[in-house]
């Protein structure tokens, strides 16, 4: 039987193939369609103009991107192919086509601190960390105006609602499991964009000045009780030896007198004016009147 835990990152998974689908609908609906009569004209004068400024025409048509880019060519406006130029050099055609090259590393941005009220009503401000890459930069540049931007401010809205669900509680004790989450929640939002988020942390949670005292009062009470249980322990074990050293001591007399005389050497052992005369402990007893 399937548990709970099983079921929702199914379900999930299936929202984010979901959404990749649309995605690649969307793109391949727009490279369907050629340039058209007027604009098959157009190419091919490009393609002679830069054949008579031969070799000149090379510094325009010729451009390189980095290991790390990739180039998304509009000619006239419509996507040329299906996927993105890139490593290395290829040709495009002047005045027709414009390039947009993307950069496929991991890019980090700070969440600024979200005023978050919790599921028991307490106000908190969190911050979080979101680390998300290009996937598809096809799809980054055709479905998304500014899909860092866009990541930017998705990862701001899902922050709150997800943090609102929960207790002030959890939000400290799982922290790990909520940035999870977060994390799974933006990769399914974002990849109709072409955008992967890889990991989302949070930073900090900040607390009102009068819960940060509550808590500091409970903590400081909770290490008061632990100390004095600590100590009465001690004690209780303290006694228990005491009385088995006064066991021992009352079998033997001897015993009890070395103790007598130890202790009244600690005692004059000391700088002080106290004066020292021992006494037999058999003499007070007589004294005493005692057998």
């Amino acid at each position: 039987m399937a548990t709970r835990g099983d079921i929702q990152p199914v379900k999930l998974e299936e929202e984010r193939h979901g959404a990749g689908r649309t995605g690649d609908n969307e793109v391949a609906a727009a490279t369907e369609e050629g340039l058209g009569a007027c604009g098959n004209i157009l190419a091919l004068i490009s393609l002679i103009v830069i054949i008579i400024f031969f070799p000149f025409s090379l510094l325009v048509s010729i451009k390189i991107v980095k290991e790390y880019e990739r180039a998304v060519i509009l000619r006239l406006g419509r996507l040329t192919s299906g996927k993105a130029k890139g490593p290395g050099l290829f040709f495009i055609l002047p005045c027709l086509d414009t390039v947009n090259v993307v950069d496929l590393r991991t890019v980090t941005f700070d969440v600024p601190p979200q005023e978050v009220l919790t599921k028991d009503q307490v106000t908190a401000r969190v911050d979080a960390v979101v680390y998300f890459r290009v996937e598809d930069p096809v799809k980054a540049i055709i479905l998304a105006e500014n899909y860092f931007d866009s990541t930017f401010r998705i990862s701001q809205s899902t922050l709150r609602d997800v943090l609102g669900t929960k207790s002030l509680s959890e939000i400290l004790s799982d922290r790990e499991a909520i940035s999870e989450h977060i994390g799974q929640l933006l990769d399914i939002a974002t990849d109709r964009w072409g955008v992967k988020v890889e990991r989302v942390e949070m930073k900090d949670v900040g607390l009102p000045v009068d819960m940060q005292r509550s808590f500091a009062a409970e903590a400081e009470a909770d290490r008061e009780a632990k100390a004095k249980l600590i100590s009465a322990e001690g004690e209780q074990r303290a006694s228990r030896k005491l009385k088995e050293a006064a066991d021992v001591m009352d079998e033997s007399p001897a015993t009890l007198q070395l103790r007598y005389l130890q202790t009244l050497n600690t005692i004059s052992s000391e700088n002080n004016h106290t004066y020292v005369f021992p006494l037999p402990l058999d003499l007070l007893g007589k004294l005493f009147g005692r057998k």
